[in-house]
């Protein structure tokens, strides 16, 4: 007994010691891998780049404030949490911060004075930047951005989240070894791969999270990378394997989906509409291939893809005659897709290519969850404007319309309609979404 109260008591003293390192020991910043910033292509231009890959100024702009001046309310499992000011304002933004504090906050999560960002910035990912593009990107926001004096909220969660040198320990399980790694001897997939895992961050949404809300996946090496799952209310696709959208699609459908929002396939909702209309946008036709071609390679490497069908080429679905007949008799379904849906998608399910998406196939309709499917219905979705496709275009939502029940009906159509399979929709899993704000 006493041998037992002694190990109990060992134990309690070593974790007492290890919180209060965490708590008062300096926290050390990753080293450099490289002298980046003695690289002659280094610039305010390639910073700006870096910038629009990152997707910067979509979580560091308030509505209605000010570029990059901070105060967006971003959504956490654990609470709201404000971003940053990282203008080169001297008191409220990023003003006083050296080249080592800017990379500190990019590559550990880091401010100035050493206290811990919340991982709503991407920091996991972030770590893979070159040094290269860490200086340019530090060069754009301190010569080209305007000082902005914004006092953001601090943000203020619940214990023990509040605790931030807690993420001390967090970091330990999350933080991978910074230096992104080539996977292929073909430029144009490396290039995709490193755009895919570092600046532009996709594992933060399109990779499940793990028990301890860490990227369950932030390279090809981890199984779950890019695998999908959900995210405020929205399904996120998965992005590898043999019945992805990347395996579905050709690499060219890929490419002008993330310039454009949209290809004959399908359109935009949710949190993708804002990257492309934020980033994706201004990627380069190079880049964005790039990625198209490194989500080919995780997926068997094939360019086949899907391609649209000629008009009156494809035999009709049982669907497809059902919605033809217009049969009262018909189910509630069929008949509120009739009602609300057919004169955008059509009988056949497909929809007009770039205008509106075919829902025969759709990734979002076929998701394992249905909360994407739903949010639609009750809340429609929006088109960004784009330099190649500058129609904004809105489908509205039925919420006023259709009740539970009837969005429930409607859902189930859909994803068990022409040749999707995916499971039926019950009117529960419409409530929580219905009083959500969705765009």
């Amino acid at each position: 007994m006493k041998a037992l109260t002694r190990t109990i008591l060992v134990l309690i003293a070593l974790a007492v010691l290890a919180i209060a390192a965490m708590i008062w020991v300096p926290v050390q910043r990753t080293p450099r891998k490289a002298p980046g910033d003695t690289d002659p292509t280094i610039s305010v231009a390639r910073g700006e780049y870096v910038m629009r890959a990152s997707d910067c100024m979509a979580c560091h702009t308030a509505k209605d404030g000010k570029p990059f001046a901070g105060g967006l309310q971003v959504e956490s499992p654990l609470g709201v949490i404000y971003s940053t000011n990282i203008t080169p304002d001297k008191e409220t933004g990023i003003g006083d911060y050296t080249l080592e504090d800017f990379r500190a906050a990019l590559y550990d999560g880091l401010r100035k004075d050493g206290t811990h960002l919340y991982p709503a910035m991407p920091y996991e990912n972030f770590r893979f930047l070159t040094e290269a593009d860490v200086a340019s990107l530090y060069q754009y926001f301190m010569k080209q951005v305007p000082a902005v004096r914004n006092e953001v909220p601090e943000t203020d969660l619940e214990f023990p989240f509040n605790q931030r040198w807690g993420l001390r320990a967090w970091n330990w399980l999350a933080l991978k070894d910074p230096e992104f790694k080539p996977v292929s001897d073909d430029t144009r997939i490396n290039r995709g791969a490193y755009l895919v895992q570092g600046p532009a961050h996709c594992a933060a949404c399109h990779s499940p999270r793990t028990a301890f809300m860490t990227q369950d996946g932030l390279t090809d090496k981890d199984a779950a990378f890019l695998t999908g799952g959900e995210l405020n209310g929205w399904s996120v696709p998965d992005l590898r394997g043999k019945d992805s959208v990347s395996a579905r699609w050709s690499a060219g459908q890929m490419a002008h989906y993330l310039a454009t929002g949209r290809n004959d396939q399908a359109a935009s909702v949710g949190e993708m509409s804002l990257v492309v209309a934020h980033s994706l946008q201004y990627l380069t036709d190079d880049d964005n291939m790039a990625i198209a071609a490194y989500l080919k390679h995780l997926s068997g490497g094939s360019d086949a893809g899907a391609a649209p069908a000629a008009s009156g080429s494809v035999a009709p679905t049982e669907t497809q005659r059902l919605l033809t007949s217009a049969d009262p008799k018909m189910p509630l379904g069929a008949r509120l897709y009739l009602d609300n849906c057919a004169g955008c998608h059509f009988v056949n399910g497909r929809g007009a290519p770039e205008i509106f998406p075919a829902l025969d196939g759709n990734a979002l309709v076929n998701a394992t969850s249905p909360v994407g499917l739903i949010s639609v219905i009750l809340h429609g979705a929006e088109l960004p404007s784009t330099e190649k496709r500058p129609e904004r275009l809105r489908m509205q939502g039925y919420a006023w319309r259709l009740n539970d029940e009837e969005v429930a009906a409607l859902a189930t159509f859909v994803r068990q309609g022409w040749n999707n399979h995916a499971t039926e929709v019950g009117a529960s899993a419409v409530a929580p979404l219905r009083a959500a704000d969705k765009p």
